[in-house]
């Protein structure tokens, strides 16, 4: 079982008091992949708790202080996490499977959340008094908090994605009620605690309930005091809650999956582009939204290019992310295992080549899951690894001739979440990059999303944005005042 400080409770936390039990008496267990035992007992909560999370949730809304006193709470959260960031990042380590450094720079990337709304929020929600006068009035708009927010976390980034959601909203005055996934809860634990101790919150601002996605979705959607919904994961939930937000018209950000393309040209840094492939498709394991799912690159560099990633690919070490030096840990649970088994075993059968790696003939979830660093070449559109989201440690390699080709393989896609493209020619690259139908392209980069920005998808990729002022005005309803007087 894991000890920490930062897990004096583990328990769920409503109207500022910890909730160790669930109404039920059900309870579930919090597993470290790199070894299946147990790390914690969690209470499984439902409907009921949820319920009262959101009345609490909505009587705090009438003792929500000024922007000031709002600001604070964000500055005090960036000052804790950075001191606490190193046993954050091993709770997230544990109950993840990232490597520990991996881990604390997560941390770090959350902080950057608060600390962004903390410097920008006050201009941000001022009062806008229009110049120009209307029918003999003078206009204002105000942006108004819009209420009791319904917060949805995965299990990929425990911290980062939370720190997206709770960071504006607090920000705009929203309280908030929290489910995080239920592979992933003590990172969301030992944030609550930190909150619980450091900031002077009311009771209600912020709630967390763990347990059933199904009981617990359910009420925040069907419950007319929860206005907005703060959703990251698949695109198939993502659709349920859309039809179930038309009863109280309910305002949805919706972050969900993706299938990104990483477009080399002939004219790239090709060293340049192997490094950040490799940084950008092995984070977390390749379990995340943004990070690489085809790689297509162009036929006049793809043998060089495959043998750079290759070489790069068998360099990293996997195992324990609490080890040191580990690059890769494991992957969160059997069916994410078994899902990039398959996409490799698929993918063998059409025609491609395993470059790298082992043969899925060697490999078993029952034994363990650290799925090894993959490479294929001779990848073709229509294999499982570039019709879904493999969401694992795989690298597909997919042959172009023209730019054209890869404009038109690379949006074969009903998502549209991130993309990448690497090549010197701006021009060029711009072309393509302008007709990628992808919230997020990054030009000879592999980065991901960063706070100042806005970010998010596009098609079934989602609708909304988080970072940024538009991440901001999420949480916020424009309330026009013209004036007559």
């Amino acid at each position: 079982m894991i000890e920490s400080y930062l897990l004096k409770n583990i328990a769920g936390y409503i109207d500022g008091q910890w909730v160790d039990k669930a109404d039920s008496g059900e309870t579930t267990e919090v597993f470290n992949p790199a070894n299946g035992k147990t790390l914690a007992e969690i209470p499984y909560m439902a409907a009921d708790e949820t319920r009262r999370a959101i009345d609490a949730a909505k009587a705090a809304r009438a003792n929500v202080p000024d922007v000031k006193t709002r600001r604070e709470w964000l500055e005090d959260c960036v000052e804790a996490l950075t001191e606490e960031k190193e046993e954050i990042g091993r709770i997230l380590c544990l109950e993840h499977g990232k490597p520990w450094k991996e881990a604390q720079g997560e941390v770090d990337y959350a902080a950057s959340f608060f600390r962004y709304y903390a410097e920008t929020m006050e201009d941000a929600l001022a009062p806008q008094k229009l110049e120009e006068e209307a029918k003999n009035c003078k206009w204002t708009i105000y942006k108004r908090s819009i209420g009791v927010a319904g917060l949805i976390t995965p299990w990929n980034f425990p911290i980062g994605m939370i720190a997206k959601k709770i960071a504006p909203a607090l920000a705009a005055g929203c309280p908030v009620v929290i489910k995080p996934a239920t592979e992933t809860p003590l990172t969301m634990i030992a944030m609550f605690q930190i909150m619980h101790e450091r900031l002077d919150l009311p009771k209600g601002m912020i709630n967390l309930v763990m347990g059933s996605s199904k009981d617990i979705g359910g009420e925040l959607m069907s419950n007319f005091d929860v206005p907005v919904i703060s959703f990251t994961g698949s695109t198939g939930v993502g659709q349920l809650l859309v039809e179930q937000s038309k009863d109280h018209v309910k305002k949805l950000s919706l972050e969900l999956g993706g299938n990104a393309p990483f477009i080399v040209l002939d004219d790239a840094d090709l060293e340049s582009a192997a490094e950040n492939l490799i940084a950008n498709k092995f984070r977390g394991g390749g379990q995340t939204c943004v990070c690489a799912n085809r790689i297509f690159v162009q036929s006049k560099i793809y043998d060089k290019f495959s043998k750079m990633v290759v070489d790069k690919v068998k360099a990293l070490k996997v195992g324990d992310g609490m080890d040191e030096d580990i690059d890769v840990g494991p992957l969160i649970n059997k069916a994410g295992f078994d899902k990039v088994h398959d996409h490799v075993k698929d993918a063998l059968s059409k025609g491609a080549e395993l470059v790298a790696g082992k043969h899925p003939d060697e490999l078993d979830s029952d034994k363990n899951l650290f799925y090894p660093p993959t490479v294929i070449t001779g990848v073709t559109h229509d294999m499982k690894c570039c019709q879904e989201e493999t969401f694992g440690p795989l690298v597909p390699m997919i042959k172009f001739e023209t730019d054209e080709d890869a404009l038109k393989m690379g949006n074969d896609t009903v998502f549209g979440l991130a993309s990448y493209i690497f090549g010197k020619d701006e021009k060029r690259a711009h072309k393509i990059i302008s007709n990628l139908h992808f919230g997020h392209c990054g030009y000879n980069t592999g980065t991901g999303p960063a706070a100042h920005a806005p970010f998010g998808g596009m098609l079934h990729s989602g609708v909304g944005r988080e970072g940024g002022e538009e991440g901001l005005m999420e949480f916020v309803e424009a309330q026009t005042v013209p004036d007559g007087s």
